[in-house]
């Protein structure tokens, strides 16, 4: 029944008083007995150790909705006024209308505030008799009742550890030492909130994921049995408070709720956001400052996570917020732990995407992540990788997709197919026909589904998606780089004429570098000295091309711009406190974005030294920091330098046994060191000093220049014709000239493209199929045929 006062809630104690000749019956809920100040209802509550939520849930159970009394209840307590020998034969219906009277009456002639004791034990004795279905809806219950007494903890936070007793949370691969020094600091009893460090996407939200798969399974020390860990949602604690007071009003209840759980322990993901956070109005607290004062006396438990940087800005600086977190340092894994963790969680991404991945490919993942992609960490980096790569090959498979939309199809007809069966009036000849559209579906299903489960994720997917992130092209990804090194030299070689001995340094110098015989990653360097137009910067050109397929990777700064000792800020960025801070470095923000590439310091003579130092650690270590702070690695570049050092030094070689290259050596040698310090040519893998071009060497480079005429000739179409003569009277023209090479393009330029465009817009109205180049002696002529 429910209480006679506020007709609200079930009733559980039972009193009758006695006014002149008449009787009063009353049943009162707890909270309106302990309002009308019955003092044995806290005495009798000690007594036996139960507490007002555990009274409150039994009578939950025992008495309805509308307050009626269970039937099966009242035998359980020996209230349904029968003996025990009658109860065979007595039979009684739910809907009899007689019996519920007589009972509440036994109620109230036995069950009187002095009877409560024995109503108690007989109450908390009758769960156990409860059906299995009972049980179902006291637990039921008793959930809700959690819920609403932690409204703030189910609207702003979600419960890890249900989502992990519910299995949607992945399990964890590794981190064991982190995941036991949290829970090491989780059981002190002081200052026990870990807050955990470390750089974006090293795992420190798995990391909390992992503690909260251990609280789901009880694997946790006895002093953490029972807890739960909420990931706290600062954006939505936050979101809707317009007024003065509203959001230090959600935190207190949150706190409030926090404290009379008593066994719940809060995840703040991106924990540097609470300081400033709801601090925004004037004369308002921020989320950290309502924090401290529960965290300093222990009745808040709170797991943080950041990175260095934030942690430092805003952590770090608030002494009084810092002293009441342990940090625990999350480092990044390391390429063996990457792949055992990608071997581990792999099955996930397979039933997602609907592929299978191998284990070589999981390897490929975590070796090709970290070969190509620098500004990531690990396994972050490895696992996105992964996870693209599946979607590529399930995308691009069209069995998969097939395979999904029969069984859609499918579905659909059987739901069909139980309608029809269902229908009093039912339609036997359409029941048939979407009988044998099920067959039909069934069948397609078992002839793609064999197709649809070998899906496998190669390395050609791998390849795509980082072509996609990185620019590098798929073919040089996929082609193993010891192929390319094998060929190297000779392609080389094959477009840089009269250099062989230069091309075959720098092919066994970058060799060198790939293969990786040292622990010390650094670029392969070069200082390339020679006088102008022997092909030193074309050589870069084509060392690009060889490399990665285009001259787009091609870093090329002019030091004639780095003249000035503030040009260091040029490369690194300008120092904080200084206009353009925000702006990146020329240098340093190109390799972020294209770690794989060619970079040419072009004439570094005309730096200023400062400028030139900065490169020391570049060439030493392969790295260098930014104004931002930022590593930027240049592990995966090559680093050429040209200058014209000792080319226009008239000195002659000392001694009779040395050759012309021995002596161009020193001369160059000896102008490099004139303005490079003994350490920075020490760090550098070679230098290679180019010789002067030979007249037969021209008309070879001649031959090369004049082939590129071919191309735009022929989208005119012309097709060019050239005699032999024609190469040796351009380099007999060229040869000799200032300019080296260079004066070939002028050669080119001034007696054969200028007569040609001459020719075209002379005869522009005439129909012409040939460009015909000859030449006599010195002279060359063009015509139109």
């Amino acid at each position: 029944m429910m209480c006679s006062r506020c007709k609200k809630r079930p009733a559980v104690l039972f009193v009758s008083t006695m006014t002149g000749s008449e009787r009063k019956n009353e049943g009162l809920c707890l909270q309106c007995a302990k309002e009308l100040g019955l003092p044995q209802v806290s005495d009798y509550l000690k007594q036996m150790g139960i507490s007002e939520d555990e009274l409150e849930n039994a009578c939950d159970s025992f008495f309805g909705e509308d307050g009626a009394v269970d039937g099966d209840f009242l035998k359980q307590l020996g209230l349904d006024g029968k003996d025990d020998d009658d109860e065979a034969d007595d039979e009684t219906s739910d809907d009899s209308s007689e019996d519920a009277p007589k009972e509440e009456d036994n109620l109230f002639e036995r069950g009187g505030a002095g009877t409560m004791p024995n109503f108690l034990k007989n109450l908390f004795g009758a769960s156990d008799s409860k059906s299995d279905g009972d049980t179902e809806k006291k637990a039921k219950k008793k959930q809700e009742k959690t819920d609403k007494k932690r409204k703030c903890l189910e609207t702003f936070c979600t419960n890890l550890t249900r989502r992990a007793k519910e299995g949607k949370i992945d399990r964890i691969i590794g981190r064991e030492k982190e995941i036991y020094r949290v829970l090491q600091i989780l059981s002190r009893r002081t200052k026990n909130n870990p807050c955990l460090i470390g750089e974006p996407g090293v795992g420190k939200t798995a990391i909390a994921e992992g503690i909260a798969l251990k609280l789901a399974s009880g694997d946790v020390p006895f002093r953490l049995q029972g807890k739960e860990l909420y990931l706290l949602d600062l954006t939505a604690l936050v979101a809707g408070t317009q007024f003065r007071g509203q959001f230090e009003s959600r935190m207190k209840s949150l706190i409030d709720e926090v404290k009379n759980a008593g066994n719940v322990i809060l995840f703040v993901d991106e924990v540097h956001n609470l300081v400033g956070t709801g601090g925004d109005s004037e004369g308002s607290m921020n989320a950290a400052n309502i924090f401290k004062p529960a965290l300093s006396r222990g009745e808040l438990q709170v797991i943080g996570a950041t990175t260095f940087a934030e942690y430092r800005k805003h952590i770090e600086k608030d002494s009084a917020l810092e002293r009441r977190f342990q940090p625990v340092t999350v480092n990044e894994p390391t390429i063996e732990e990457t792949i055992e963790l990608l071997g581990g969680i792999k099955q996930y991404y397979e039933e997602h995407h609907k592929v299978h991945v191998s284990d070589e490919i999981a390897k490929m993942c975590a070796l090709l992540s970290e070969r190509y992609i620098n500004d990531r960490f690990l396994p972050d980096k490895a696992i996105d990788l992964l996870d693209e790569a599946c979607a590529c090959a399930s995308l691009g498979s069209e069995s998969i997709t097939e395979l999904e939309k029969l069984k859609a199809d499918l579905a659909k007809q059987r739901v069909e197919e139980s309608e029809l069966a269902g229908d009093s009036n039912i339609d036997y000849e359409k029941l048939a026909e979407i009988k044998t559209t099920i067959a039909q579906t069934e069948k397609k299903i078992s002839e793609v589904q064999p197709k649809a489960e070998n899906v496998n994720v190669t390395i050609d997917d791998l390849s795509k998606v980082i072509e996609l992130w990185t620019g590098i092209p798929a073919n040089k990804i996929r082609e193993t780089e010891y192929k390319r090194m094998s060929v190297l030299e000779d392609n080389l070689k094959a477009k840089i004429i009269g250099q062989d001995e230069a091309c075959e340094v720098v092919a066994k110098a970058i060799k060198r570098s790939r293969v990786q015989l040292s622990d010390r990653r650094r670029p392969a360097s070069f200082i390339f000295v020679g006088p102008t137009g022997v092909g030193k910067t074309e050589l870069v050109k084509v060392l690009a091309k060889e490399m990665f397929d285009s001259v787009d990777p091609l870093i090329r700064l002019d030091m004639s711009e780095y003249m000035e000792k503030h040009s260091v800020s040029k490369i690194i960025g300008s120092p904080p406190g200084y206009v353009g801070y925000d702006e990146a470095g020329q240098l340093t923000e190109r390799v972020r974005r294209k770690p794989y590439s060619v970079i040419l310091f072009d004439e570094i003579e005309k730096a200023h030294p400062d400028v030139m130092n900065i490169l020391l650690q570049i060439l030493d270590e392969g790295k260098i920091t930014d104004s931002q702070g930022r590593n930027v690695s240049f592990e995966n570049t090559i680093i050429a330098m040209t200058s014209n050092a000792g080319s226009s030094n008239g000195m002659n070689g000392v001694g009779f046994a040395k050759t012309q290259s021995e002596v161009t050596k020193e001369r160059a040698m000896k102008g490099l060191r004139e303005f490079l310090r003994p350490e920075f040519l020490a760090r550098v893998d070679e230098i290679v000093v180019f010789k002067p071009l030979s007249e037969e060497s021209y008309a070879k480079i001649a031959k090369l220049n004049l082939e590129e005429l071919r191309g735009p000739l022929e989208e005119k179409k012309l097709k060019l014709v050239i005699s032999d003569d024609v190469y040796a009277a351009v380099a007999k023209k060229a040869f000799g000239g200032k300019f080296g090479g260079r004066d070939i393009r002028r050669v080119i330029r001034t007696d054969i493209e200028d007569k040609i465009a001459e020719l075209l817009i002379e005869n522009s109205e005439k129909q012409f199929g040939e460009v015909e180049i000859t030449a006599s002696g010195d002279e060359i002529a063009v015509n139109l045929k």
